[in-house]
């Protein structure tokens, strides 16, 4: 059985916050699960991140207070938070009294960075970049995924929305990966989705109508059951995913190779042809990003 984790990385709404939306779905193995949740855990204890979530947009920021902060990168890890905490607290007590908005999105910010201010900016990149490493390094691992340029959307002319799309042409695309397989061993897969009520409701509905009907390309015969949701925080494998997307929405809107080029090396393939990652933008021949280009249809 394959195992796809799913997670996403920018916006569906228009025009959002991100011109870009790419869900992506990594399968692997299911007895291969246990031995990459143990080299993913070594890389984290490395960067004393055990137990951390893996949030790729929040580690990758660049921190103000770090900066601010005199020869930050020379101290100690005590002395790291100890300085940080300082800082953020006296700026939390200065903005509740001056801007009650601005204190809200700062002290949202400083939640969500907080397991990650011990590291340098260039030790967070490191460790990002660890972790994509392995990750591409996974000779067993498929990575899918569906990237709509939303500078291009017409929502007048489709008869679905962004995130309806982008889940049918993953599903749809793994589908297909496991019906290759069967000539070799019969498996099976299951869709394992980072916890959220809105699109569990939406994907385990539209995840009954592809058991019934199937998609747009393919019949549902080897995905088992509608999706799992699980709690992010609590399994490695949804923030793997949550990297490759945000690694291929950089790479889509800001050219930003690095990150990208590493799990790329995954994408799902057939006769060396990348299947199970599209890119849609408009015109489509007129793209000449890396992943419109393994697909040769311009």
């Amino acid at each position: 059985m394959y195992l796809c984790y799913i997670d996403e990385s920018g916006t569906s709404a228009q025009p959002g916050t991100t011109s870009h939306f790419v869900l992506a779905g990594l399968a692997i193995p299911i007895e291969e699960w246990k031995n990459c949740e143990k080299r993913i855990s070594s890389i984290k204890k490395k960067y004393d991140l055990t137990s951390v979530e893996i949030h790729t947009g929040w580690l990758l920021r660049k921190y103000q207070e770090q900066i601010k902060i005199k020869d930050f990168e020379k101290l100690d890890k005590s002395k790291r938070l100890y300085e940080i905490n300082k800082y953020r607290l006296t700026e939390l007590y200065r903005l509740q009294k001056i801007n009650s908005n601005l204190y809200k999105t700062t002290k949202k910010n400083y939640k969500h960075t907080l397991p990650y201010v011990h590291l340098t900016y260039e030790q967070r990149v490191q460790f990002v970049e660890k972790i994509a490493e392995e990750v591409g390094s996974w000779p067993f691992a498929k990575l899918f995924a569906e990237c709509i340029d939303k500078t291009s959307w017409n929502a007048a002319k489709s008869n679905q929305t962004i995130d309806a799309q982008s889940f049918e042409q993953v599903v749809a695309r793994f589908e297909q990966c496991l019906r290759r397989d069967q000539k070799t061993k019969k498996r099976y897969g299951l869709l394992i989705h980072d916890n959220n009520q809105t699109i569990a409701k939406k994907h385990t509905e539209l995840m009954t109508h592809f058991h019934e009907v199937g998609t747009l390309w393919t019949k549902i015969e080897y995905i088992i059951e509608t999706p799992l949701f699980v709690d992010s925080k609590l399994t490695s494998m949804v923030q793997l995913a949550d990297l490759s997307a945000y690694a291929i929405r950089r790479y889509l809107e800001n050219g930003e190779e690095k990150l990208f080029d590493m799990i790329f090396k995954i994408a799902d393939r057939t006769n060396k042809k990348v299947v199970g990652i599209r890119h849609f933008p408009f015109p489509r021949k007129l793209c000449s990003c890396k992943i419109c280009s393994t697909h040769k249809t311009v």
